[in-house]
């Protein structure tokens, strides 16, 4: 039982940034799931040690960040139909807006980012990250307005509002913040750690986590 727990969590493709550590690779995953899930270190310190694991939270930060920092961006992808959204959460009691983006098709999380505010010049600033990072030249956006046509016009991009199949990355926002209920409230820590966790996350939503609507697979499974 507790074998395969760990080795649901064990991805092959980050060995290299384990190297030289003392702890078994699976557990290490292990622990960074937990911590992923909203558990804080601590508390995954716990969990550990009641499987007979002791670290000390300190070790789990460091193997938290270590993989953030080989966490890659989401794959290159060509979409047909994405959804954009954005949601205000709060960090340190500030509130900030996170913007993200949805291959409908695949239901691959395209990208993820946070700024100040929301309005026209965020929108057209993430859409424009968006467009670096993935070929749009046949995309069309669903979206709820909020300054996101003003922004799509200025980049030459198509789309049109929607209401109902751009639900999914709103669905996909309450999926985050279930996870995590420090987003009910607020975050405590910088911007950047609430950045690291959003990578992560993002990889395992698109690398790891089984989809119903896909039978089973992953978005990146689909994608390829």
């Amino acid at each position: 039982m507790l074998a395969d727990l760990l080795s649901e969590s064990y991805a092959a493709e980050f060995d290299e940034c384990w190297e030289r550590e003392r702890t078994a690779t699976p557990v290490r995953a292990f622990a960074v799931r937990l911590h992923a899930t909203g558990c804080s270190l601590r508390e995954t310190q716990a969990i550990l040690c009641s499987l007979g694991v002791e670290r000390s939270h300190q070790a789990i930060w460091h193997w938290v960040h270590r993989l953030a920092d080989s966490v890659p961006d989401p794959p290159t992808a060509q979409p047909s139909r994405v959804a954009v959204d954005e949601t205000a959460v709060r960090i340190n009691g500030n509130r900030s807006w996170m913007y993200a983006a949805i291959d409908l098709d695949t239901k691959l999380i395209l990208d993820v980012a946070l700024f100040g505010r929301r309005g026209t010049d965020p929108a057209a600033a993430f859409l424009h990250g968006l467009a670096e990072k993935h070929d749009l030249s046949d995309a069309e956006f669903l979206v709820d307005g909020a300054g996101y046509l003003t922004a799509l016009h200025q980049l030459g991009l198509s789309g049109h509002l929607d209401y109902v199949d751009r639900n999914h990355i709103e669905k996909w926002f309450h999926t985050l913040k279930m996870r995590v209920d420090r987003f009910h409230n607020s975050w405590v820590g910088s911007r950047a750690s609430v950045r690291e966790w959003l990578e992560k996350f993002v990889h395992y939503y698109n690398t790891q986590r089984p989809h119903q609507s896909l039978n089973g697979q992953t978005p990146v499974e689909v994608l390829n």
